[in-house]
């Protein structure tokens, strides 16, 4: 086994001579494995979703140790490829909790192994003393097993005691002279499970191996500690009017055509102070490679109910960066490479994390890419003669979004390979925080695991975070959270849920429900993004004041109508309550550039209105004003950041909920009937 592990260290040491950062971390004591969650008895895996940084380690796979007793855990039906990838089939005899362990002399750590059972959100730390950690429950458990870990070192369950039938004990005060208490951030984690359920698990942030209680030693590096701020680039301000340009075509309406924002207008905004006094810590970028100078696709004229196929709107410019004529090149019309450095040396300064929004799924049709390489894209033609176009469920790996931008064949190594290193050209390049990736659903899994291995490889200690965009079940959005994959993904089914019960469509206990499937899917402290819109969705507060109906597709009224906010009381109320569940449920927030001040409009391109920062209505003011409230009460408190989630009320018009975080409590209540909200706070009133 000591072979395994001086096999590891000479591939950490060699991927390390392309990178500067110090390389001299181990598997055990690096960032937290994300557990394997058992779908099943038996579930088929590849284990550098778990594990990305190994390649080829055939000795660390054959000398593979388990915990358990007997064959309660089993592997077999071994897989391996070029570089190696082990799969293989796990199967838990005994629906427990286990552990997958490697071992040598020097060092051993495990990745968790979750049984698939139900998850109960009930347990939560309630007390630490004296290097005890009190764990409890709310109500009776019947011989609970613990599994506690910190970073991926498990502890000895023996450290365990029982004080009641609800409260038990974590003794860590031997842990310093055991060697577990290690320098800098590193994390305890605890998972429960009794015989029936399956508990929510516990995230304790370190500090030089001491617990974190104050919420200002949290950093922009503290995943949980983010608060996301989306940017559409070309609409958020023109701070150089140089590199202006505009289409002026008469095929070019000029809602969408160029504005002028650019990376200087950013920068700018930063450095006046605009995100310090909203309180965001993360700004999301749209796409900044080149882009076409001509005009493509079409909006069609619609006469009655029938669209006219010889009549347009208009056509488009590429303003929002999703049609890439170049992988690595940035876009003129938004800033110079020095321009951009700038922007990301100012973020930091201020204490904010940069992550570019990057295309992987598709090129431009004129990119030189595809005029060299033109067998790169799937087919636009299905074997039954339909066209491969917008099929986003039914074909979605080959589906095209549209007839001037081919969906790549990410499928073939000689199409994924240069892909996944245009990825890495910007983190090689720019001193960037992370992405936001595209279109995630529709790229192959392979893609996402190559990406993870390349980062992984070649730079093990760079905090890189990464979340995707993925409409569908939380199934399938969940099978790209892993470690060697995604860190996160947006969670649209919270958002369409909690978009629906606070205009009155579904009951509001249908929040609560949907919370607990992605607490029981993607973990009790995930980095999900919780959204208040983006760019593709009609804005809130005009769907909350009733200025257009939910159901609407937003995509005729942007055209057709003048879309306000209708009922400004309304709206602004229930905009408000949405930001309000955004900021204290678990996750990320995010929040789409205007909606701060509850911005108007149907859906793209009238959703991407540009920013306004100055001549806002009193409504307006106050709204962004109490946003500025919330995330300030988010990132000034333990409790919403790494706090657990306990359901308390669901009702057709209300819901109750806790975050508890050892001795703080933050209480919050959701009333639809009644239009408000409140946030109760160690038992006292938090008032925006």
């Amino acid at each position: 086994m000591r072979k395994a592990f001086l096999f590891l260290s000479i591939i950490l040491c060699l991927v390390g001579c392309k990178s500067s950062e110090d390389q001299s971390i181990s598997i055990a004591k690096s960032n937290p494995i994300m557990p394997i969650r058992m779908n099943a008895d038996t579930m088929h895996i590849v284990m550098t979703d778990y594990l990305p940084a190994l390649y080829g380690d055939t000795s660390l796979w054959n000398e593979l140790q388990w915990t358990s007793s007997g064959d309660l855990l089993e592997c077999k039906n071994f897989i391996g490829t070029t570089p190696v990838i082990r799969e293989m089939d796990i199967i838990n005899h005994d629906n427990a909790i286990h552990r997958l362990s490697f071992n040598s002399e020097d060092e051993h750590f495990a990745i968790p192994v979750l049984p698939n059972k139900p998850v109960k959100q009930s347990m939560y730390a309630s007390g630490f003393e004296n290097g005890l950690l009190t764990v409890s429950f709310m109500g009776e458990v019947e011989n609970p097993t613990f599994e506690a870990y910190i970073q991926n070192i498990p502890l000895d369950r023996q450290l365990w005691r029982e004080k009641t039938n609800s409260v038990w004990v974590l003794d860590l005060t031997g842990l310093e002279d055991s060697g577990y208490k290690l320098p800098g951030r590193s994390y305890l984690r605890i998972f429960a499970e009794d015989k029936t359920y399956l508990y929510n698990d516990l995230l304790l942030p370190l500090q030089d191996g001491e617990i974190i209680t104050d919420a200002g030693m949290l950093t922009r590096h503290d995943p949980q500690a983010q608060v996301l701020y989306s940017i559409l680039i070309d609409r958020f301000y023109n701070g150089n009017t140089a590199n202006d340009w505009k289409m002026n075509s008469p095929e070019v309406l000029d809602i969408v055509d160029y504005q002028g924002g650019d990376f200087a207008g950013i920068t700018q905004k930063i450095e006046e102070g605009y995100f310090d006094q909203l309180g965001v810590n993360t700004l999301w970028i749209s796409p900044i490679t080149q882009n076409p100078w001509d005009a493509w696709g079409c909006y069609p004229f619609k006469n009655g109910n029938k669209y006219d196929p010889t009549k347009s709107y208009t056509k488009f410019s590429g303003y929002h960066g999703y049609w890439p004529i170049f992988a690595t090149k940035l876009d003129d019309r938004l800033g110079t490479p020095e321009e951009f450095r700038t922007l990301l040396a100012a973020a930091h300064a201020h204490g904010m994390n940069v992550i570019l929004d990057y295309v992987a799924n598709h090129m431009h049709i004129n990119s030189p890419t595809l005029q060299e390489h033109p067998d790169w894209h799937t087919d636009s033609i299905l074997p039954d003669g339909r066209r491969n176009f917008e099929l986003w469920d039914e074909a979605r790996l080959t589906t095209w979004f549209d007839k001037h931008i081919p969906t790549l064949d990410l499928e073939r190594p000689e199409v994924c390979e240069p892909m996944s290193d245009s990825a890495l050209y910007w983190l090689a390049n720019y001193d960037l925080d992370g992405f936001r990736h595209d279109a995630c659903k529709h790229i192959p899994e392979g893609y996402w695991r190559l990406l993870g291995q390349k980062i992984a490889t070649r730079w093990p200690g760079r905090a890189i975070w990464m979340i995707g965009e993925t409409y569908g079940s939380p199934e399938l959005i969940g099978s790209y959270v892993k470690t060697g994959m995604l860190n996160a993904q947006f969670d649209f089914n919270v958002y369409f849920t909690a978009r629906e019960a606070l205009c009155g469509l579904k009951p509001m206990e249908e929040i609560l429900k949907n919370e607990l499937t992605s607490l029981a899917t993607y973990g009790a402290h995930h980095t999900m993004g919780n959204i208040s819109g983006n760019h593709d969705q009609i804005r809130f507060a005009s769907i909350a004041g009733g200025a257009i109906d939910i159901h609407s597709q937003g995509k005729e009224e942007g055209w057709t109508k003048e879309i306000g906010i209708g009922d400004d009381e309304k709206a602004y109320k229930i905009a408000l309550m949405l930001e309000v569940l955004n900021m204290t449920l678990p996750g990320v927030p995010c929040i789409y550039q205007g909606d701060e001040y509850a911005e108007v409009g149907a859906n793209d391109p009238d959703n991407r209105h540009m920013m306004r920062f100055d001549n806002l209505n009193r409504e307006e003011k106050m709204m962004r004003d109490k946003v500025a409230q919330l995330i300030i009460l988010r990132r000034s408190s333990m409790a919403l950041q790494y706090g657990e989630f306990l359901p308390y009320i669901g009702t057709p018009d209300m819901i109750m909920y806790e975050r508890r975080y050892l001795g703080e409590s933050v209480i919050v209540l959701i009333d639809r009937a009644s239009l408000d909200y409140k946030i109760i706070m160690n038992g006292n009133e938090y008032i925006l």
